[in-house]
């Protein structure tokens, strides 16, 4: 699914910072070992606003979803573990994503070619945000992620200015709903698996 890497975008900023002072708070710089570490771990994901028909349609099937990045800094992969409620069923599905380091963005080969996700950081560690064709009007995206299952009032305001910069409209974001959230028994699951395995080892 994309949106669970649906992950400092150069060429974006540029035009952050030509519509609004707010836009200037998305900061944009190539992915370093720093940056990888702080999206080390747990995510969950928040919403999204997309105009590219694949990606729009498949954040309409998503009720709730959080997933685990896993980073492999030599060979700048990250192993992602998604945790997708979708028509009330928990869907488990983990796959790669290639690290960009100098144009600040993640690609994985999803609907028959390579896509790209540009990290947008904001001041807030605890949260971050991927931009899709950040240039093409007709088929831009942006979604939101956060370390907790619910963001803040402040965190949302953040994530609605960065649509305003991109020239969306708050209209088009779709939320996601922790509480319709059935994943926790399969995430329990794999976590006394992996403990088994840690203590046989």
């Amino acid at each position: 699914m994309v949106l669970s890497w649906a992950l400092a975008v150069l060429s974006l900023l540029p035009l952050l910072e030509a519509q609004s002072p707010e836009c200037a708070n998305l900061t944009a710089a190539p992915i370093t070992n720093a940056t990888l570490d702080q999206l080390s771990g747990k995510w969950f994901y928040i919403a999204s606003a997309f105009r590219y028909p694949e990606f729009n349609e498949s954040s309409r099937t998503i009720q709730a979803a959080f997933f685990y990045f896993d980073i492999n800094y030599t060979e700048d992969k990250i192993l992602v573990r998604d945790y997708l409620t979708i028509g009330n069923q928990c869907v488990y599905n983990s796959s790669y994503l290639n690290v960009q380091r100098e144009n600040g963005s993640l690609s994985k080969h999803e609907f028959g070619k390579e896509q790209l996700g540009y990290l947008l950081l904001t001041k807030d560690p605890t949260t971050f945000m991927l931009a899709f064709f950040p240039k093409d009007e007709q088929n831009m995206g942006l979604s939101f992620y956060t370390d907790k299952p619910q963001a803040t009032q402040e965190q949302m305001r953040e994530f609605h200015e960065a649509i305003m910069c991109m020239g969306m409209q708050k209209s088009e974001i779709v939320y996601s709903d922790e509480k319709q959230d059935v994943c926790g028994p399969l995430e329990k699951e794999h976590q006394e698996e992996k403990q088994k395995e840690n203590e046989g080892s």
